[in-house]
């Protein structure tokens, strides 16, 4: 590893950076290797082309870094076996095709750090307690020197005693400010959602936005994402919108007087598992409806920088009883909540300071 004035070599092996349909990785790996690059780092993502991300690549092209698409694991071996070798850093993410495989090929290829960016942690766990390895298995987990994660709290914990990581450490999810701000637009909806459909969303969503919805006729709703089952019984006054690409997010979010953020059951479970919706909507000054989950509070200050609901009667009341200038308040005190705290530069700075104390031989 170089010194701390020097710039590093980062080899990513994540699951989509080109394309965000149906999943939230894009996101989140944009604006990491943005940050990463700012910072003076040579940075290398690697993507397995897999057919249905081809088909929807919202960037094909990442004007940062460089980013190469591998038909296998025999084609990412061959063409990429001296990048992983002389990198100070190799990542590889949550959800990667044949993860194992690819895992083990870096612990015995990479001579810098190696690390594991979980960014479904709680599911993981989930997944290697059914003995799925689908992209980790426990074996690998020890020789991976850091375990990163959207899952923050005690989950840590039970990661360095129970499965033997080295270092597991938060590297949560983040915010861009570039892309998400405040807009001057005038509001088509009193309470909106965005997010793919899940078995285990839906019925939080059915309570906390779509009773609500039934309850109040006159509002006005909208629910974006793919992946919804035919057979919903949306309410009248809930609009659909099917995908909507990143460059859209900040005037879906700025077109609503709220948001809903709604959290996937094992992330309840886990605690400290915030989604990217809820720091990216907080980041464009648009008041925040959530469902509630230990660890929270440790993010936005309940009552003052979020609304946390529990049914639709409690939703109602935040739409209709809350005045402008206090959810425009409450909106403002999240965005620079977000600033302070959660923008994907704070994420580039945390994973670079990690490296390299594991480099070092200390703790990070």
């Amino acid at each position: 590893m170089k010194t701390e004035t020097e710039r590093m070599r980062i080899v990513i092996l994540g699951l989509s950076i080109t394309s965000s349909w149906g999943n939230g990785h894009a996101t989140t790996y944009r604006g990491l290797v943005r940050e990463l690059v700012r910072r003076g780092h040579d940075v290398l993502f690697l993507e397995r082309d897999v057919p249905w991300y081809a088909s929807n690549r919202d960037l094909p092209r990442p004007p940062y870094g460089r980013t190469e698409l591998y038909s296998g694991l025999d084609d990412l071996k061959e063409r990429f076996a001296g990048e992983v070798r002389r990198a100070d850093l190799v990542v590889v993410g949550s959800y990667v095709p044949q993860g194992v495989e690819v895992g083990n090929w870096v612990q015995h290829t990479a001579r810098g750090v190696s690390a594991f960016y979980d960014i479904d942690t709680p599911v993981t766990l989930a997944k290697l307690a059914r003995k799925d390895f689908e992209y980790l298995s426990p074996e690998l987990i020890p020789g991976y020197q850091l375990y990163l994660s959207f899952t923050g709290g005690p989950t840590l914990e039970r990661i360095e005693r129970e499965l033997g990581s080295p270092a597991a450490r938060p590297l949560y999810c983040s915010a861009d400010p570039e892309l998400y701000a405040p807009q001057h637009r005038e509001p088509l909806w009193d309470l909106g959602y965005l997010g793919t459909y899940s078995d285990d969303r839906q019925p939080v969503l059915e309570r906390l936005m779509l009773d609500a919805a039934r309850e109040w006729s006159a509002g006005r709703f909208v629910v974006a994402g793919p992946q919804y089952p035919a057979g919903i019984q949306w309410p009248s006054n809930v609009s659909r919108v099917e995908h909507l690409a990143p460059p859209e997010h900040p005037a879906f979010y700025n077109s609503q007087r709220f948001t809903l953020n709604v959290t996937r059951a094992d992330m309840v479970r886990a605690g400290y598992s915030p989604s990217v919706r809820l720091f990216e909507a907080a980041a464009c000054g648009v008041p925040i409806i959530s469902d509630e989950w230990a660890g929270l509070d440790t993010l936005f200050v309940p009552g003052k920088e979020i609304f946390i609901s529990h049914s639709g009667e409690e939703t109602l009341r935040f739409l209709r009883e809350v005045s402008e200038p206090e959810r425009q308040a409450m909106g403002m005190k999240a965005r620079e909540r977000v600033l302070a705290e959660h923008t994907a530069a704070h994420r580039a700075e945390a994973l670079e300071q990690y490296a390299r104390a594991v480099s070092s031989g200390r703790k990070p």
